[in-house]
């Protein structure tokens, strides 16, 4: 096989060469303006937008090479037959690069998460900034860009609405006149702790109300939408500050009285914003409870 160099071949190759980086440049700012625009921020064009752009980059040049291979006296033929050895060859040994791109394109078309998301992938939490062919690019709590290979994503945890939801549930004091005092001080903790956590507050916390047991006492409860992870926050220096607070009110108040839970909630909120029963039980395994004549009948989700 003899290669042929004439002036006019080179010239060719060369303006091809130009044409195919003007060409891979313009693509590349499409891609970028794509990804710009609202549509891109609200559905999975985002995503694709990328696979996309880097399949059609590399499908180019892939073309542009095979063109100047073929100027200078290759046979298409050879070349694809050797991309396709070499190709063999190079998966034998990047069988991981193989799984990143598989397991990226099964990430993509599966909905299992799309950037903006809040997720968490074995154990990595943060806000998916991007999916490429190789790696999932998350932005953690503290502001730092975590790149996941796609090929260790196992276990998809999505938080469909970007936070958890935490309940700090305060028993009432025993002296009923002072529950309202009790109600404000609550009301002034919850939102100083907004003002002091925001980044692990992400939305201001909401009072539910007040609430009576048939157990024969109250206590009031507060919704936080926090940051998955970090509910240390409130499990600790929050509760800690509530119970010292009340404990002005109520000498024998305790740390026990004031309880931090997670849970989550219908999204369908008819018949009394029930969460759906486990499969496993049938409704004459279980007995409903129905709410108490005293608890609060607003709740704001």
């Amino acid at each position: 096989m003899t290669l042929e160099f004439s002036p006019i071949r080179l010239a060719l190759i060369l303006g091809v060469a130009i044409a195919t980086h003007v060409v891979v440049v313009g693509v590349r700012a499409l891609s970028r303006r794509a990804l710009q625009s609202r549509i891109a921020s609200e559905t999975k064009v985002h995503t694709i937008t990328i696979f996309g752009s880097s399949l059609l980059v590399f499908a180019i040049y892939f073309g542009a090479a095979g063109f100047a291979l073929s100027e200078l006296g290759v046979s298409l033929t050879t070349y694809l037959a050797s991309a396709s050895v070499i190709g063999l060859a190079v998966s034998f040994g990047s069988q991981g690069l193989v799984q990143d791109v598989i397991t990226g394109l099964t990430v993509v078309f599966s909905d299992l998460l799309d950037v903006g998301d809040m997720v968490d992938l074995g154990g990595q939490v943060g806000i998916v900034e991007s999916v490429g062919m190789r790696f999932t690019v998350l932005v953690n709590f503290s502001g730092a860009r975590v790149f996941v290979p796609n090929r260790s994503i196992a276990n998809v945890i999505n938080y469909p609405n970007g936070y958890v939801r935490a309940y700090l549930d305060a028993r009432l004091p025993a002296d009923p006149s002072t529950r309202d005092d009790a109600e404000r001080r609550l009301r002034d903790l919850a939102q100083a702790t907004y003002e002091q956590y925001p980044g692990i507050l992400l939305l201001p916390p909401t009072f539910e109300g007040r609430y009576e047991t048939r157990g024969g006492y109250g206590y009031l409860r507060i919704k936080f939408r926090i940051w998955p992870g970090q509910g240390v926050v409130l499990e600790n220096a929050v509760k800690a500050a509530v119970t010292q607070s009340l404990k002005q009110l109520d000498e024998q108040y305790g740390d026990w009285m004031v309880t931090v839970h997670y849970r989550a909630e219908p999204q369908d909120r008819s018949a009394k914003e029930r969460l759906p029963r486990p499969a496993a039980l049938t409704p004459s395994q279980t007995q409903e409870v129905e709410p108490p004549a005293g608890a609060a009948s607003t709740r704001t989700r």
